[in-house]
């Protein structure tokens, strides 16, 4: 496979913090970015480099300081790993001619938990997520993505038998021992059944007592695992849709992990095969639409909020998409590729909820139609349809 295009768009002119997931490709991206001679390069990663920086901090000044004339930007791989480097970074930009710098993380925990120094507006925040199926382009495989996720190095491995070794790897070594490092957790082994429950729960609204229950733990604790996953950007919440920002953060969210893969690796489901028209291939399909969307929001900077419509009555749609300037969206995913009124029957109720709201059927229906003001949508064309729902008042760039 060639070597892929990101969307995602980084600037040269300015400092930033690129934060995503370990293997998103936030290093490879970064030195086809910049050229080798412009750059100064540090990995964290790095034991030497990690223990020197550890120790004394200013060695980063006194470097950068003296490098050469046609060094232009600094490149510092797992900042998060020394939160109080970024005080040095900060005297480095107070300092006549500085270069511009480039910090990446994969965790945004440990820079909170330190309070760390985020300079103040000085440097922009990107996010890097797996591939996208327009970055992927003709070696895009619907069925593949499900099985397997989006992240670069599985995605792109030739054999399924590796694909799944080294997803299993990433769980194993990443999510369970560096989180658990990360969050300097007690008992591993209560965390570790956690990422179990959490896989097989991803997509679906949190029950915090039954995790709690099946756990061994309390409440606060189970809230808590959760919320080591967001800060170390392994998944995020979808609250329920409501008008009160207030009333929909006291609601139980949904929590998706960031990529599917890695979802059902945690869940033990790598080697279940995934049938089209069974449960399985469903929740995948809507974790990878979902997904999707939110790639396509942060590369276009588009500042969407997302939530999630559930009555009490039990009707649901998958996605609520709510623009700065208050257009509303509406999104349900199926994974069949036939549509009757059933299946349209939670957009109906949730237009007589939002009246003026756009209301989507994703679906691999084999071509687009429009249906009493709901379209039914293949999910080839989801973008394209996105971009037109959201124009004019908040077009991307």
């Amino acid at each position: 496979m060639d070597t892929i295009k990101r969307s995602i768009e980084l600037p040269k002119d300015h400092s930033f913090f690129l934060f995503g997931p370990r293997q998103t490709g936030k290093s490879t991206l970064l030195k086809m970015l910049f050229l080798k001679e412009n750059i100064l390069f540090y990995n964290l990663l790095d034991k030497e480099t990690f223990l020197r920086f550890l120790s004394h901090p200013s060695l980063l000044r006194e470097e950068v300081h003296s490098r050469r004339k046609e060094i232009t930007h600094v490149i510092i791989d797992e900042v998060q790993r020394i939160p109080d480097l970024l005080n040095e970074v900060h005297l480095i930009m107070e300092s006549p001619n500085p270069p511009f710098f480039v910090l990446t993380g994969s965790s945004a925990r440990r820079l909170k938990r330190h309070e760390a120094n985020l300079l103040a507006g000085r440097a922009l925040s990107y996010s890097l997520h797996p591939l996208t199926i327009d970055e992927l382009g003709s070696d895009f495989s619907l069925l593949k993505a499900l099985q397997f996720g989006t992240i670069p190095s599985i995605y792109t491995e030739g054999k399924e038998a590796f694909a799944i070794e080294r997803l299993r790897a990433y769980v194993d070594t990443y999510l369970q021992e560096e989180i658990e490092r990360e969050a300097q957790l007690r008992r591993i082994d209560r965390f570790s059944h956690f990422l179990l429950i959490a896989g097989s729960e991803n997509g679906n609204v949190i029950n915090y007592s039954n995790i709690a229950r099946e756990t061994s733990v309390s409440l606060s604790t189970v809230k808590g695992y959760f919320q080591i996953l967001v800060d170390t950007l392994i998944g995020r919440f979808i609250y329920p849709f409501t008008k009160s920002v207030r009333h929909r953060l006291s609601k139980h969210p949904k929590f998706y992990f960031f990529d599917v893969g890695v979802a059902r690796a945690l869940s033990k489901q790598l080697t279940v095969p995934l049938e089209p028209h069974t449960s399985l291939f469903g929740r995948a399909f809507e974790h990878f639409i979902v997904l999707e969307i939110m790639r396509y929001n942060d590369y276009n900077r588009l500042d969407l909020a997302f939530s999630h419509y559930r009555t009490e009555k039990g009707v649901e749609v998958d996605l609520i998409i709510e623009t700065p300037r208050g257009k509303i969206l509406a999104i349900e995913i199926k994974a069949t590729d036939t549509i009757d009124s059933t299946h349209l029957r939670s957009l109906r109720s949730f237009a007589e909820a939002s009246p003026g709201a756009k209301l989507c059927c994703v679906c691999q229906a084999p071509h687009r139609m429009e249906r009493n003001a709901i379209t039914i949508l293949p999910w080839q064309e989801l973008l394209t349809w996105l971009t037109e729902a959201l124009a004019p008042d908040h077009l991307p760039r």
